[in-house]
């Protein structure tokens, strides 16, 4: 009886270290087939979106008619620009220019001038403000960290500023998102590449100023032995951006393009201002990526650093990490991650830095697609302001997507047997078949050794 309840336990031992064996050989196999990005054709492409073109074109009319008859533009549901006025004349001017009019109570500078007043007062940290082109209205946001005192102080401020200054609740806190695109590690924390910029010498990779002062060495790994680059120039409070010099001097190959997780990005084509009901996309190293609204433009944040003002408001959620990471829509290049208050599970607001204003303020420029520079460039000034009439070419912005689709460098062209030797892709698998190999030869031996002893009593008792 003894005897064969070990040859059971053999067995089955024997039968669950051959099941691990395929086990892990699946997993290697997975992994590495996994890795490998899907040839370019087997990949949605972008679809094209008039949003840019549509924002140029209202704000070419608000440029026109001045910030005293104006109170903002932004996308219609319909894809044309809606232009806010104050008088029935310049409407009719909006109307004839083949855009949508809005008259509206108040006018840019009656709005300028109420967010002045709040700049003005003393800084609250976790408070922020903008202007709500649609409502007419300046919202001033506080976060669950603004006391009940503070809280009074700033609605006794807003009310001095004008009837049309709202105060409301933010969820969450308002925080910078340092903790992209991919991700890049300092002492100080982990951020978000952004994009890669060049001086025509040099590249760079271009992410939010708060995520390290000039001087901050970065790596591509937790153990500090891939060093991307160094800070060469941070600004922070006020604006919210750096630059990043790449160790190499050069970012190499898919230096346009923009990681979006799984192996996937997006290339670069070229460079605009946000407009206000563009449908974005935002990449980050933490929650990889994610889509919404732009909500408001020139928006202040009073961050428990400091205040940073002209940022890009949005309703896209991000979480700490996701700092410096990418803003675009169909390909074109729109902003960085600041910060913001909530995350990507109850949603909550997230708040970019320009990136033509950064691109100016540092005197580089953004590198894109080369056939989309002329063929041979790899950058690209801001884009010019379209001259066709501002409903020729009209799209909703829900038809706006990230942008083509591009292999991440370092995954396309890579051969079987280097995916099947990478240990970050195999590890998991070869951990299962090193234990059922290990199994597999303590049954053998455990047999062997049970064989023996059994020999040496049958002959021990036969000429005993």
């Amino acid at each position: 009886m003894r005897h064969a309840r070990r040859r059971i336990v053999r067995r089955v031992t024997r039968l669950a270290a051959v099941g691990g064996l395929l086990l892990g050989g699946a997993m290697v196999a997975q992994a590495a087939m996994a890795s490998e990005t899907p040839p370019a054709a087997a990949r949605p492409l972008a679809s094209p979106s008039g949003a840019a073109g549509a924002g140029d074109a209202g704000a070419a009319l608000v440029a026109r008619l001045g910030t005293a008859r104006t109170a903002g533009e932004w996308i219609g549901a319909d894809g044309r620009p809606v232009v806010a006025v104050t008088d029935e004349a310049a409407a009719q001017e909006v109307q004839r220019a083949g855009a949508e009019a809005k008259v509206v109570s108040h006018s840019m500078n009656e709005l300028k001038s109420a967010t002045a007043t709040l700049r003005s007062a003393p800084r609250v940290a976790g408070t922020a403000w903008a202007v709500d082109y649609r409502t007419n209205r300046v919202v001033v946001s506080a976060d669950s960290t603004v006391s009940a005192g503070d809280w009074s102080r700033m609605s006794q401020v807003a009310a001095k500023a004008g009837s049309f200054v709202r105060m409301e609740r933010a969820k969450g806190t308002f925080t910078t998102r340092l903790n992209g695109a991919q991700p890049i590690l300092s002492t100080g924390g982990r951020c978000s590449a952004g994009f890669n910029v060049t001086n025509g010498q040099s590249d760079f990779i271009l992410t939010a100023g708060h995520c390290g002062p000039a001087g901050s060495t970065w790596f591509a790994d937790n153990q500090g032995n891939q060093q991307l680059g160094r800070t060469v120039a941070s600004t922070f409070p006020g604006n919210d951006f750096s630059l990043v010099q790449y160790a190499s001097g050069r970012a190499g190959d898919g230096a346009d393009v923009v990681a979006i997780g799984g192996g996937n990005g997006v290339r670069i084509t070229g460079l605009a201002d946000a407009a206000v009901g563009q449908r974005v996309f935002r990449s980050g190293s933490t929650s990889g990526l994610h889509d919404g609204t732009v909500t408001a433009l020139d928006a202040t944040v009073n961050y428990p650093e400091g205040t940073v003002t002209g940022l890009i408001q949005t309703n896209v959620c991000a979480e700490p990490g996701d700092s410096g990471g990418p803003l675009f829509s169909d390909g074109i290049a729109l902003g960085v991650t600041s910060g913001g208050s909530g995350d990507c599970t109850t949603g909550g607001t997230t708040f970019f830095q320009p990136l033509t204003r950064a691109l100016s303020a540092l005197n580089v420029k953004l590198i894109v697609s080369a056939q989309n520079a002329g063929g041979t460039a790899r950058s690209a000034a801001p884009s010019p302001a379209p001259s066709a009439s501002a409903a020729q070419g009209a799209v909703a912005p829900s038809a706006a997507s990230p942008g083509s689709a591009a292999p991440v460098t370092g995954t396309q062209g890579q051969t079987l047997l280097a995916r099947l030797t990478d240990t970050r892709n195999i590890g998991p698998g070869l951990l299962v078949i090193a234990g059922s190999l290990i199994a597999l030869v303590a049954t053998r031996y455990i047999r062997a050794e049970q064989d023996r002893k059994a020999y040496q009593r049958h002959y021990s008792a036969t000429w005993g």
